[in-house]
């Protein structure tokens, strides 16, 4: 049975570009996950340096991927909501409720913002120009590693270490790898967050209801390999773009949406935290919050602006990125949940593979209505 689109998806653009004030275009190919067909758009410029902006440009010209990016709306469009993300929404809440394995910021782990991370230039030496580092000391002071112990993040964990991150080496996975990623995949789908986004996405047609089947559909978006631009061979997986990280050229990190990734390669001393980054139009950071916009240095390559959660479980982000992936068409979408609110956007490679995945806070919803951050 073909999939069935979610009500509100079918918006008309127009109303599009008041909820995520963007400028969009249309694009012939389908999304094979969903059957649908998704919109691409441009990227909004920001107020990084020619460095960053080369960086845009460059993964704007992959041929084969729809590539977007994410900008904090404002303004009372910024409250217009179609009903399909109300619904998401609910979704989200429900799996940010079920977190159980969530660390609770100040407690289970604290981090170090400092200062505002400063402008990256093209020409910068491998010292990364240190006189625009917003931060003297590492992002994380603190993590209770207890959580590590737990079986989702030791499913996880060992998935960090089977990628070779330089963009255009083919990746050779090795039986003991595949082995991993079907564990990996099976802790998944025993957890509360991934049952509750399987439910919903069996309901809106765009997953088979047999575990079975779903796994191999999630062993598609997540795990199958695929030959990014220049390559000869598959480089590259939506886990390792999202999760792990990849760089290109040797001086641009690519992907590296992961707060875990974050906290043990900066233990390992391979991670340089540069400072928190925010805008005219973002709230200002703050540490006790599961959000954060940042830049940093990961293998002699830059990484001007990131977005990640930090102190979430694996299982609360593979669940939400795999319903946004199957649900939006236009690969990215608005959601409220607890205090946040959040446009998060999902790449779609070659229409069946996820790409960039991260989330951008568009601001703090009213606090007071909620007792859990």
């Amino acid at each position: 049975m073909a999939p069935v689109m979610p009500r509100g998806i079918g918006a008309p653009p127009s109303m599009l570009v008041k909820i995520c004030a963007f400028k969009q275009v249309s694009s012939t190919h389908t999304n094979s996950a969903t059957g649908l067909n998704p919109l691409s758009c441009s990227k909004p410029t920001d107020h990084f340096s020619l460095y960053a902006s080369e960086q845009a440009k460059a993964e704007q010209e992959e041929p084969d991927t729809v590539s977007c990016s994410l900008q904090s709306t404002e303004g009372p469009t910024s409250h217009i909501m179609i009903e399909a993300d109300r619904e998401l929404s609910a979704m989200v809440q429900d799996i940010w409720d079920k977190d159980v394995n969530r660390l609770k910021p100040g407690t289970d782990y604290r981090i170090s913002l400092q200062g505002k991370a400063g402008p990256v230039n093209a020409d910068m030496n491998d010292d990364m120009n240190d006189d625009n580092d917003g931060a003297g000391y590492p992002l994380f002071s603190f993590v209770d590693e207890r959580i590590f112990k737990k079986e989702s993040f030791l499913a996880f964990i060992s998935l960090l270490d089977n990628y070779e991150s330089d963009t255009g080496e083919p990746e050779i996975v090795t039986p003991e790898e595949e082995a991993e990623n079907h564990k990996f995949l099976d802790c998944m789908l025993r957890t509360p967050t991934m049952k509750i986004a399987h439910k919903y996405l069996v309901e809106k047609q765009l997953s088979p209801e047999g575990l079975p089947e779903f796994k191999k559909q999630l062993y598609r978006i997540w795990f199958e390999l695929y030959a990014r631009r220049g390559a000869s061979k598959p480089d590259s997986s939506g886990f390792e773009h999202v999760f792990v990280g990849e760089t290109r050229g040797g001086r641009t990190v690519i992907g590296f949406h992961n707060w875990i990734q974050l906290y043990l390669q900066e233990k390992l001393g391979h991670i340089d935290y540069k400072g928190y980054s925010v805008n005219a139009n973002s709230p200002q950071p703050d540490e006790n919050k599961h959000i954060l916009a940042l830049q940093f240095s990961w293998k002699n390559g830059i990484k001007p602006k990131g977005s990640i959660f930090v102190g979430v479980s694996p299982e609360f982000e593979f669940a939400l990125y795999t319903l946004c992936f199957l649900v939006s068409p236009n690969e990215r979408v608005k959601v409220f949940f607890s205090i946040y609110e959040v446009d998060i956007v999902c790449h779609h490679y070659n229409q069946k593979h996820i790409g960039t995945t991260y989330p951008v806070l568009v601001k703090y919803q009213n606090e007071q209505k909620k007792q859990k951050n």
